[in-house]
């Protein structure tokens, strides 16, 4: 894997093409992020989305449109070349993946910048709790869920979260550091019983890796950036783009700017 201390160096890994797979453990300590990309004619009613839905869509911050810039999340960023991976959609289906989307870019697109939970599991392996997809070093598995998102305009659907088994006196433990952390998705939304919120067979997720939990832990769900991804999806837009997943923006803050205790 690369290695970058600071966000900036991990940007232009990225940009340079020294870096191209996912950035989970990529300059450790600082804040990454997901990516949706909107002509800005749904800009407003996908800003209202977040804001009525904070746990799967904590916004980090926006560009004007037309503008590939945001000097607040970080130097010299270009949300054109900055990721690893991008995807882009045309009517609501995957068209393919590419590593940059300078071609793609128009006047009228404005990104959006969501927490993203490589944040809150930093700070998990530095209290000392293990993450099972990261010892197995795979993807976390995510699912679909029957817990309904409040809608706005085109956009809506359900919730989509994230999964990591604990013992339950580290499920407490993990509660307790990620209620500290709301800007990238905060404390659980559910503990154990997985079908009570529509999750049919743990075993098989809609994202991600299935990865086995160990006898006597619990499931413990967390709202995931992949619910503004699935909503983009379903809304059948003429044009956007999104981050791959697991490929996110490195930014130039510091995980621990975004702890509220």
């Amino acid at each position: 894997m690369s290695t970058a201390s600071t966000g900036y160096e991990a940007r232009q890994l990225v940009r340079a093409r020294k870096h191209t797979t996912q950035t989970s453990g990529l300059a450790p300590g600082y804040v990454q992020a997901n990516l949706a990309i909107l002509p800005s004619a749904q800009a407003a009613d996908f800003l209202r989305f977040c804001s009525l839905n904070p746990k799967p869509c904590p916004l980090l911050g926006s560009t004007e449109p037309g503008d590939w810039r945001l000097p607040r999340l970080g130097k010299d960023i270009d949300i054109r070349t900055d990721l690893p991976k991008y995807r882009i959609w045309r009517n609501g289906a995957l068209e393919r993946e590419v590593p940059d989307i300078k071609d793609y870019w128009r006047d009228d697109l404005v990104a959006f910048l969501l927490g993203c939970s490589y944040s809150f599991e930093e700070e998990l392996l530095r209290a000392g709790l293990a993450l099972h997809h990261h010892e197995r070093g795979c993807d976390v598995p995510v699912y679909r869920t029957s817990i309904p998102t409040t809608p706005a305009g085109p956009f809506s659907g359900p919730l989509v979260v994230s999964m990591r088994s604990f013992k339950p006196a580290d499920a407490i433990r993990a509660i307790q550091i990620t209620s500290r952390m709301p800007a990238v998705h905060g404390a659980p939304v559910h503990i154990g019983l997985p079908e009570s919120i529509g999750i049919a067979d743990i075993d098989k997720p809609d994202y991600g890796t299935a990865v086995p939990m160990e006898p006597g832990e619990l499931p413990v769900f967390w709202a995931c950036g992949v619910t503004p991804q699935a909503v983009v999806e379903a809304a059948g837009l003429d044009f956007c783009i999104t981050h791959a997943p697991a490929h996110m923006l490195v930014t130039d803050l510091r995980n621990s700017d975004l702890a509220v205790l």
